[in-house]
């Protein structure tokens, strides 16, 4: 899951984002609210934490003018104000949710899985497909009864396919939801991970669930 943090005090924004990291997310970062809105104009998210007190553009006009255009991303603000009348300006505006600070960052994740259930319409942190089960909280995978180690990016890709069960996903999709600005690696990662993935998930499991649609992407599904 990629995540977007737009928060302009920069100790905060670094240990959120390394801890986020450190909890099997993908993050991009930002200062400030100009900034906010070109990488979410660049990039599809799974969810946005936004501080309202930022520069140029504070953090309730850049929920204004993103889900002005449509944009329905999840959006967490993170904010030090906590009036009853921010927090519904802030929801009114489309928020998803409010977190104060201080917080604790348990909290924050369980905040996040939240957002990301709800955006899929699963009620718990559980996912399955026939006898395959992705749990995202305690990051396990299984078919049937037997437990499969996966790294963590062969996670990020099968987590993001399971929670759009039956959607063919292209390539891009898949690279925009598991890296962020900073990878630099080859353009076939994806063929490369859906490969690992095969070979674990797939090869000595049955029924099928990865499947390669010709000439758009990869889709994971039940087939008769």
């Amino acid at each position: 899951m990629r995540l977007l943090i737009a928060e302009d005090e920069k100790n905060l924004n670094r240990i959120l984002s390394r801890h986020l990291q450190d909890s099997g997310y993908t993050v991009d970062s930002c200062f400030d609210g100009q900034e906010a809105l070109e990488y979410i104009e660049a990039a599809d998210y799974d969810a946005i934490i936004l501080d309202i007190m930022m520069p140029h553009v504070d953090g309730l006009q850049v929920l204004k003018e993103i889900r002005g255009h449509g944009i329905e991303t999840p959006v967490l603000f993170l904010t030090a104000r906590d009036s009853v009348s921010d927090r519904v300006e802030g929801l009114d505006l489309g928020a998803d949710d409010y977190l104060t600070k201080p917080f604790a960052f348990e909290e924050l994740l369980a905040r996040i899985r939240v957002l990301v259930r709800k955006r899929c319409g699963n009620k718990t942190n559980i996912y399955t497909l026939a006898n395959l089960t992705v749990d995202t909280l305690k990051r396990e995978v299984r078919r049937g009864d037997t437990q499969i180690p996966l790294s963590s990016r062969e996670f990020a890709i099968l987590e993001y396919m399971i929670m759009n069960k039956n959607i063919v996903l292209t390539r891009e999709n898949l690279g925009q939801h598991v890296w962020n600005y900073d990878y630099e690696g080859s353009s076939n990662m994806v063929d490369v991970y859906i490969r690992y993935l095969r070979k674990k998930i797939d090869e000595n499991f049955e029924p099928r669930l990865i499947h390669t649609v010709r000439g758009a992407g990869y889709v994971l599904k039940e087939t008769p």
